[in-house]
């Protein structure tokens, strides 16, 4: 199979115009939607994550009326509400970070500290209960993800977690960090595996989106009891690999 990546593809007319209204309807929208999940404060978790939510329905629809871009989810028998977990997840754009919101459980994200000091968006990302950290201090931030991480899930929230650390391009990949299978042995909670390509259509650090399906491959739940971070970790990886591998990319 071809590795499509887009810079494989013209960037036409279309492409920006419709990259362009999509920025403008997520931008101008964040002036509506995060005001009000800061002022939804007073309201019970359920109700901000609710509210949140309405922007998420919004950019996807931008996505598929303006750029083209759709989703397919495959293997959602394995997310059980009633079962609490932990998310290990490929990360190549923005879009899994929004998307997931609209299929997965109420969850918590682990995050970068500093996402939280961006005007309006951050303000409201802080009203969701993330898991922030400062990377720069690995030791403190270890132990943050597994005292809030286990705090999440024993309210009953899914943590999700990026364990390549950073976005990755089409057709790479990179070492998973232990933390999320730490959390996961510390805890006992099993832990989903999700492969994607969605820096396909929405690539990373690209203004240009692309028309097509996002596919999402969600893997059955890997158990932690009595097991060992680094056994958790490499069945995690392992099958993420071997989907992408399916997947295409």
């Amino acid at each position: 199979m071809t590795l499509q990546t887009p810079s494989s593809r013209d960037n036409n007319f279309k492409v920006y115009f419709g990259s362009t209204l999509l920025f403008l309807g997520m931008t101008l929208s964040l002036f509506v939607i995060c005001p009000l999940v800061v002022l939804a404060i007073v309201l019970p978790f359920r109700m901000r994550y609710r509210i949140a939510g309405l922007w998420v329905k919004w950019v996807l629809w931008l996505a598929k009326v303006c750029c083209g871009i759709d989703y397919q989810v495959e293997g959602m028998e394995h997310i059980d509400p009633s079962r609490t977990s932990i998310v290990l997840s490929k990360h190549q754009s923005a879009w899994e970070t929004l998307a997931y919101r609209e299929f997965l459980p109420m969850h918590s994200v682990l995050l970068k500290q500093s996402l939280l000091w961006l005007p309006i968006w951050g303000w409201a990302m802080a009203m969701l209960k993330p898991i922030a950290i400062d990377r720069k201090n690995q030791r403190a931030a270890l132990r943050k993800l597994l005292d809030k991480g286990g705090e999440s899930l024993k309210s009953g929230l899914w943590v999700l977690i990026f364990p390549e650390g950073t976005r990755t391009a089409p057709g790479e990949s990179k070492k998973f960090s232990a933390g999320g299978a730490l959390l996961a042995q510390q805890s006992g909670y099993p832990v989903v595996p999700i492969a994607h390509n969605a820096g396909v259509y929405w690539p990373r650090y690209s203004f240009l989106k692309y028309p097509g399906t996002i596919k999402v491959k969600i893997g059955p739940p890997i158990e932690s009891k009595g097991r060992k971070a680094a056994e958790i970790n490499a069945e995690a990886e392992a099958w993420i690999s071997d989907a992408m591998k399916e997947i295409g990319n």
